[in-house]
Formats: structure tokens, sequence, C-alpha cells
């Protein structure tokens, strides 16, 4: 079951976001999911740190795709 990532910026990231999607030449969610896949998951430690980098981010919000 696939699984849907929400987050949530301030109108200050989503320029970040659009200058630097731009720049890499991506729209900007293919951006985003290359910075999410760029960071390597492939043990269940690289994920556990992955999740308490990010526990607790009122950003994000990961929902269960039907």
């Amino acid at each position: 079951m696939a699984s849907i990532l929400t987050v949530r910026l301030t109108k200050e990231e989503q320029g970040i976001l659009a200058r630097r999607s731009k720049r890499a030449g991506l729209k900007k969610a293919t951006f985003v999911r290359k910075l999410i896949r760029d960071e390597e998951i492939v043990t269940g430690s690289n994920l556990t740190a992955w999740a308490d980098r990010y526990a607790g981010d009122e950003r994000l919000r990961i929902t269960l795709r039907k």
C-alpha cells in the first residue's frame, strides 16, 4: 500500500523551492520527490535516523493511499 506525503511550506519556503526546482530544471513536485529519494534508506537504522530527524515536524503529514 502506498502512502502520500503532504508538506506544508511557508511563502518564503515556497519561493526557495520554486527557485531551486527551476535551477534544477524540474517541476516542484518532481524536485521534492528527487530530494526525498536522494537520501538512501536501506536498513532499519537508516529509516530510524530519518524518522528521528523529521519527527514532530508539523509541516509533514503522511496518509495512506487507498
